[in-house]
């Protein structure tokens, strides 16, 4: 006998949620889910609010284009038991047109009834003419043994047009080993299903307005929450309710009220009281384990609970590792709340835990993190005894941190009475633009502690060489560190230290060929490819790159260093952040100012405590994204800002190139007044630093070019000679990016005086270094002047083959309104219009790429480079050649003969 649904089952069972118009099409994701056409099954499983529901119901609009049947049931908790899931099941499946006539399964129905039904709606799904898909959102309602049997059971036997596509905050218990062999199963897990920094953007663009928070919000957004869906629109409500709280972001986040109501009705409430607490103590770890977990919480059956955390995916994520143990670190918001949570509820355990915690770490070799521990566990004699004991070998710049924090609550008597705590504390602080402090303790009488250890007592001069870095002494560091080459030091942490700090120096001198050699003479073996200092190491090499000029290379270099130095120490590492202000720096002289932006958002540390040559790169490059994307308002603010931080901290090179910068900015604002005041403030800098070797002979180069920027139009011939000095200190030091600059400058002061033949000699000598360089930012940075007189001379063929064409690529960057009078009358060409596009080597690449009619994904996989590289630079060409498709593009490098 056929049974009659019931008549309760509401519509909005049947129907998806609505999709707004401001959502996030989550394009790679939906790109897997095509696979599903060919499969009998589609499994998203995640946590709450990471956007399942939303991705099924693109999915379903998708399929429904495509001219599919398709049956959407959302399942709640009065859906556990076997008939009511089927009820649901069933009265979908009739809404999507299958004549499927059965008899509704009873509790205690027998496996030929359930046979007889799985048969119906196979028949009824071969009798249907398209695929059909069906949808079970919140399939973790679901607690029938039978309702699980049943599922199995349609998965096994369903047709090839059948497809089920299920969400669930849990894996089903299902046995899918089957399935997955035969390639017949889809799974999008967890980690997979956060947004993107790309999808956050657009989220936040979609739901605030485009540009109403900058880089650096944006990017804290996309950190505090790892891309968590529902916690970004969260912030999203909160910034569009309160624009003020702008500036407390970082903080109004970790208060939210309503983030803690979603946590604690989201997640907590669901939880047993034993798995609750035992979640809250594993809070106070940054990554935990089950050995670990059992130590810190004593709770004996620890595997089986982080396996439930686990498998129910409570907002824990596996983390990589160098051993086969199963290593999870919560999301950092919940990873909060939880330890928020347990102050509350059990304060006086805290100190306790972190002081388990310690010694488990000791216990396993992890020093850094037994010193965190019993740092914060407030066992600092502890701390100080895991750091006495370490063997050298263990040595890390994971240590900088922890013995920072160490070192806030140590007595000074203790630290020396610790011999090795001693050498890691002066490295520390000499390394973490606190040279003085460094200073003092070395020139305390401790009865030769030092010497205790011969290693220690031959390496002193590395931090007497990391104090002099800190100070721009870069030739005392050369003379301090060169007769070290010659010595064996076996610590691998001592031996890259050793590297990258004479790598630094030959660079600050100019000795490019020197630092080459360097690392070519002490290569990383590949077991140290992801030491943090071999990191540091490698990086001070991109950084000798772009001292010397060469953009491409150092871009290139940069950029896989960045890539592996976040994977293996993480983004706020000491090697990420040199390798960030390289990257940050090149992005912007190759004129890639999205890309640029990005590296360098919210990394404060590039910005406050790096070392001198970090900072300026970062400070200079912050400050000309400020004036291009905001206004010159806000990137004056910012120097000033800088200005005064970095003569707090002494640092007069890097204060000069801040004023020499404002200089830059007032002259464009017209306010000569300023201008002329802050050029005072250089004098005395330079009156106050005559003849200096290494980095801080840059003083009076920067000097000079900052008068010359002020001279050039009232006293151009006292200007030229300031550029002189400026080239001169570029060619001794083989600053070819400065040496270009000043020459581009002298040709349209030469312009300007009608000299003709100097113009043209010293604007084919810029237009040369740019070309063999890579240089971009360089010329257009310069605005109108540079621009017309570099129009003039392409229209006038004063250059020649691949100059010629690296200026006309160049003027391709120029606003129309600069170079249409040097362009008019070219021949071919209407007055007004500009020059043929020029493509990018790279560019020309993902063209050929998209000839081949790969995805954007294949692309990137391709071309080893990130999704959204191949995104920008599609961008990029589209501007270029005026055109709106990925075809249209094509068609345009084929006519060019660019690509087959």
């Amino acid at each position: 006998m056929n049974t009659p649904f019931p008549k309760h089952l509401v519509s909005t069972k049947f129907s998806p949620p609505r999709i707004g118009a401001k959502h996030v099409l989550r394009a790679d994701l939906l790109a897997q889910l095509q696979r599903v056409q060919y499969c009998r099954l589609a499994l998203v499983t995640g946590s709450a609010g990471y956007g399942k529901t939303t991705l099924l119901a693109q999915w379903r609009q998708a399929c429904l284009k495509a001219g599919a049947e398709v049956a959407w049931l959302s399942l709640t908790g009065e859906d556990k038991s076997y008939i009511d899931f089927c009820s649901a099941l069933f009265a979908a499946m009739q809404r999507a047109g299958m004549a499927v006539e059965m008899d509704l399964p009873l509790e205690n129905t027998s496996a030929a009834a359930m046979d007889a039904s799985i048969a119906a709606i196979v028949e009824a799904a071969i009798d249907l003419p398209k695929d059909l898909y069906i949808f079970i959102d919140d399939y973790q309602y679901v607690e029938a043994p039978l309702a699980h049997r049943f599922m199995q059971k349609l998965l096994d036997h369903g047709p090839g047009n059948l497809h089920l596509v299920i969400a669930s905050r849990v894996t089903p218990p299902l046995s899918l080993s089957r399935l997955r062999m035969m390639d017949q199963t889809v799974e999008l897990e967890s980690a997979g299903l956060p947004f993107d920094l790309a999808e956050t953007r657009t989220f936040v663009d979609e739901n605030l307005g485009p540009g109403k928070i900058n880089a650096d919000e944006l990017t804290l957004i996309h950190e505090l929450t790892s891309g968590w869906p529902s916690c970004i629109q969260l912030i999203v409500i909160m910034l569009k309710n309160r624009p003020e709280t702008r500036a407390m972001l970082r903080d109004l986040v970790w208060r939210s009220s309503d983030l803690q109501t979603y946590l604690s009705e989201e997640v907590m409430a669901h939880l047993p009281a034993e798995l609750a607490e035992f979640a809250e103590a594993l809070s106070i770890l940054r990554r935990f384990n089950a050995s670990l977990a059992h130590a810190v919480t004593g709770v004996e059956h620890a595997a089986e609970l982080l396996q439930r955390m686990e498998d129910e995916n409570l907002l824990i994520i596996r983390v990589d590792s160098d051993d086969r143990t199963a290593w999870y670190r919560f999301h950092p918001l919940f990873g909060e709340f939880l330890a928020t949570r347990l102050a509350r509820r059990e304060p006086a355990a805290v100190c306790e835990l972190h002081r388990r915690a310690s010694r488990w770490y000791a216990g396993h070799g992890l020093l850094a993190e037994a010193v965190r521990h019993a740092s914060a566990g407030e066992d600092v004699e502890f701390a100080a005894s895991v750091i006495e004991r370490a063997a050298p070998a263990t040595w890390s710049l994971e240590y900088l941190s922890p013995t920072l924090h160490l070192l806030e609550r140590l007595p000074e008597e203790t630290l020396f009475r610790h011999q090795r705590l001693l050498f890691i504390a002066c490295l520390t602080v000499a390394l973490t633009t606190r040279p003085a402090k460094a200073k003092a303790w070395l020139a305390q009488p401790q009865d030769n502690a030092l010497s205790t250890y011969p290693e220690i007592a031959r390496s002193l001069p590395l931090i007497h060489a990391a104090i002099a870095f800190q100070h721009d002494d870069t030739q005392h560091m050369i003379d301090l560190l060169e007769p070290l080459l010659n010595e064996p030091i076996e610590n691998p942490f001592l031996q890259y230290l050793l590297i990258s700090e004479l790598c630094a120096a030959y660079g600050a001198a100019g000795r490019y060929a020197d630092a080459k050699r360097l690392l070519d003479r002490h290569p990383v073996p590949p077991a140290d490819r992801d030491n943090d200092m071999a990191l540091v190491a490698q990086a001070t090499r991109a950084s000798s790159m772009l001292l010397e000029g060469n953009v491409r290379e150092a871009q290139r270099e940069s950029a896989a260093l960045l890539e592996r130095s976040v994977h293996a120490v993480g983004r706020y590492s000491i090697s990420a952040n040199v390798c960030a202000s390289v990257l940050a720096d090149a992005w912007y002289e190759l004129d890639r100012i999205d890309d640029a932006r990005e590296t360098i958002a919210n990394r404060r540390g590039l910005l406050q405590s790096s070392g001198p040559d970090v900072m300026i790169r970062a400070s200079l490059c912050r400050a000309r994204l400020d004036l291009l994307q905001e206004s010159p308002e806000a990137a004056l603010a910012f120097l000033e800002q800088q200005t005064a931080h970095l003569r707090s901290m002494r640092q007069i090179r890097a204060v000069a190139h801040m004023l020499a910068e404002q200089i830059k900015i007032l002259l464009l604002k017209r306010d000569h007044a300023r201008a002329r005041d802050t050029l005072g403030l250089l004098d005395e800098i330079e009156q106050a630093h005559p003849a200096e070797q290494g980095y801080r002979a840059e003083i009076p180069a920067v000097v000079a070019l900052a008068r010359a920027r002020v001279l050039c139009h009232d006293q151009p011939e006292e200007a030229l000679r300031a550029l002189q000095v400026t080239r001169s200190h570029a060619v001794e030091f083989g600053r070819g990016r400065l040496a270009a600059l000043a020459d581009l400058l002298s040709a349209t002061i030469f312009a300007e005086q009608k000299n003709d033949s100097d113009a043209r000699f010293c604007l084919s000598r810029a237009v040369e270094a740019a070309q063999h360089l890579g240089l971009v930012r360089t010329f257009v940075d310069e605005g109108a002047a540079a621009g017309k007189l570099l129009a003039r001379m392409v229209r006038e063929r004063k250059l020649e083959g691949a100059v010629l064409q690296y200026a006309s690529m160049l003027l391709d960057k120029f606003p129309d309104s600069v170079v249409r009078d040097g362009l008019a009358g070219a021949p071919g060409r209407g007055g007004a219009s500009k020059l043929q596009p020029q493509l990018t080597q790279r560019e020309v690449e993902i063209l050929g790429l998209v000839a081949q009619a790969m995805s954007n994904k294949r692309i990137a996989l391709a071309l080893n480079i990130t999704l959204e590289t191949v995104k920008w630079n599609l961008r990029n060409i589209f501007a270029k050649l005026g055109v709106s498709s990925r075809y249209d593009a094509m068609i345009w490098a084929r006519k060019q003969d660019l690509i087959k």
